[in-house]
């Protein structure tokens, strides 16, 4: 039995909750929960993962393997390969999945400033120019990746699902639908995927 370490309101490790839901491995592993930030790790799986971060992946033949990049290659693989297609579209797949992980990080990182930093010392340009990331990629989604996105189903879309979840789910009056109609209507569909209403946040 596999154990992932991971938390509800993680989007990396939701990624890995939606590969495990789309490729049947929900009877090989089990989800423990772990919370902690930066400032506190004790709740997280320092054991498994050095930098005491999730989602980390216990496995009974090896060391645990971390990131989630490299969680849902090594799962995908035991599941026969379904959600990293063959080359050349992997490389699409791959630029879409990195992109959607910057996003998060991106996202993470706002949400950082305004909760574990003091008021008195949090820098809104730092702030903003995450944001300024995360609006490019939007807007590059938008412009270049739509026929990629309405394709079969892969890691980049559930990568590109779970940032703007998360978008919605934390920075929801940044608006990021606005003046990206085709985002907004794929999102719209993809977003009522059995795994990903499964794994939705809560507050």
């Amino acid at each position: 039995m596999l154990k992932l370490h991971t938390s509800p309101t993680t989007p990396f490790g939701r990624k890995v909750s939606i590969l495990i839901r789309e490729t049947g491995l929900t009877a090989e592993v089990e989800e423990v929960v772990a919370a902690g930030t930066p400032l506190d790790s004790s709740g997280m799986p320092v054991a498994q993962n050095p930098l005491g971060k999730i989602p980390a992946l216990e496995r009974p033949d090896g060391p645990a393997i971390y990131d989630s990049r490299v969680i849902c290659r090594y799962l995908d693989d035991r599941a026969g390969g379904r959600l990293y297609p063959a080359k050349p579209r992997l490389w699409d797949t791959l630029t879409l999945e990195a992109t959607g992980d910057g996003m998060i990080d991106a996202a993470i990182l706002m949400v950082y400033e305004s909760r574990l930093r003091p008021e008195a010392i949090r820098f809104e340009p730092w702030v903003e120019g995450q944001w300024s990331k995360v609006a490019r990629a939007l807007d590059t989604l938008e412009a270049r990746w739509i026929a990629h996105l309405n394709g079969p189903l892969d890691m980049g879309q559930v990568a590109i699902g779970c940032a703007l979840s998360y978008l919605d789910f934390r920075h929801g009056a940044r608006g990021w639908r606005t003046g990206r109609p085709a985002l907004a209507k794929w999102y719209e569909g993809f977003a009522t995927r059995d795994s990903m209403t499964a794994t939705e946040p809560k507050a």
